[in-house]
């Protein structure tokens, strides 16, 4: 279905920005952003921890007007404020589909936990059972299922955290049918199943800031696909290897 996207693209109104040398904004992805092209059904953040790419889908999340720790618009509750000064330097460009009239949903792994027992709270069921009567990855993926309702955005920040592989693949049967109904999906991952969305746009965010990327040309894809297809080769470098070899991964 070919519908234009809720969020166009993100800009950095480098103008607000009170100094490039404190967090967030001394970040390099977020200190090279000027316009990232948001316009695809599906959006992927990918890139090293600490490169920003959950910051920046945190910020995006509060612009859209959905609760900085996950949820709706409707979702108010907050347990500690860790959002970023970065959503007050940042413009959405938004479709004629405005999300403000359609659906929305903020989901991320990391405060899944407060938004169950907020759901809890409010006696809200996902899969006829409190979503903290489910294991993590069981009410993680109850609530895509029975609650993302179509046409809708959707930011979903490490889903993966989650998800059992087998999981994932549910998800991604999910992402096609409401990509189907018009919903737009931008997804921060480390996830190599999770990224092989088709025709999903991916972003690296690096040290060098944010550049597109193919899908077998991600890390996460190439070090996957090495691990898997030279385990043993990969084990004796890893585990056999010379302590004091740079290439070597540290703790």
């Amino acid at each position: 279905m070919d519908r234009e996207p809720f969020v166009k693209y993100v800009s950095l109104v480098r103008e607000r920005v009170p100094s490039f040398t404190e967090y967030p904004f001394s970040i390099p992805a977020i200190q090279h952003l000027d316009q990232l092209d948001l316009g695809a059904s599906v959006t992927f953040f990918v890139g090293e921890n600490g490169t920003g790419k959950s910051t920046l889908l945190e910020a995006i999340s509060v612009v859209a007007g959905l609760n900085a720790e996950g949820g709706s618009r409707n979702h108010t509750f907050h347990t500690r404020d860790t959002h970023s000064m970065l959503k007050d330097c940042l413009r959405l460009g938004r479709g004629i589909r405005s999300s403000r009239r359609s659906d929305a949903f903020f989901l991320r792994a990391e405060t899944f936990y407060n938004l169950s027992t907020e759901c809890e709270r409010l006696g809200v069921e996902y899969g006829g059972r409190s979503l903290h009567d489910q294991s993590h990855g069981e009410s993680f993926l109850s609530l895509v299922l029975n609650r993302f309702f179509g046409n809708g955005l959707y930011l979903l920040d490490e889903p993966e955290a989650a998800l059992s592989p087998l999981r994932q693949m549910s998800l991604l049967v999910a992402m096609h049918d409401l990509v189907a109904t018009g919903s737009q999906f931008i997804i921060a991952t480390h996830s190599p199943i999770i990224m092989a969305f088709p025709d999903a746009v991916i972003y690296r965010f690096s040290e060098t800031g944010i550049a597109p990327v193919k899908y077998t040309e991600t890390d996460h894809y190439r070090i996957t696909k090495n691990f898997l297809t030279r385990t043993d080769s990969m084990l004796q470098q890893l585990l056999g290897g010379d302590p004091d070899d740079p290439t070597r991964p540290v703790h």
